[in-house]
């Protein structure tokens, strides 16, 4: 692992390689300043577009010993108390994302599902149906809606056309004379 006055040289010696940059940032923001080679903003170390160093910053506050694998949110708030980059969050969360140790660990936030409570299957043909109606379809020969009856048992399907302002009535007089 990367000692911090090596670090420090990395970026000191990256910053070259970024003068437009800092430059840019000087201009849009009064709390930029450089001293020794470094550039802060807002107190914080500006660190050049290197991949290396941004992954030994990212490894070194992700695998804490006394805190255990920092989430995205930790994470952030570790690395912005001292660094700064463009694309700072977007770097935690991917580095987060392939964290397989992270992945493992993490907690859910979600409720645990209830259990399962099946219906019971019907002793024969037709003693238990669902019925369902679907539409409004494009009308057809004045029709706008099919009712759908299935036969639990069996899991026979009877479509009838029929329209959507159909009662409860029309729909048990469907069933009686048709199925």
């Amino acid at each position: 692992m990367i000692e911090e006055s090596d670090r420090l040289k990395e970026i000191k010696r990256n910053m070259m390689r970024e003068k437009k940059v800092v430059q840019a940032l000087k201009k849009e923001n009064s709390l930029t300043w450089e001293e020794d080679g470094m550039v802060y903003m807002e107190g914080r170390v500006y660190i050049p577009n290197n991949r290396k160093i941004k992954e030994e910053i990212l490894k070194k506050n992700h695998n804490l010993t006394d805190m255990g694998h920092s989430g995205q949110h930790r994470m952030l708030e570790l690395i912005k108390k001292t660094y700064w980059w463009l694309g700072l969050k977007k770097d935690i969360k991917k580095y987060i994302q392939e964290c397989f140790k992270y992945q493992q660990n993490k907690v859910q936030h979600q409720r645990k599902a209830g259990e399962l409570h099946p219906l019971e299957i019907p002793e024969g043909p037709w003693q238990e149906i669902s019925i369902d109606i679907i539409g409004p379809l494009p009308k057809s020969n004045g029709m706008d809606a099919i009712v759908v009856i299935v036969n639990r048992f069996t899991k026979m399907i009877r479509l009838k056309t029929t329209t959507m302002n159909i009662s409860l009535e029309g729909i048990a007089k469907i069933y009686r004379d048709k199925i």
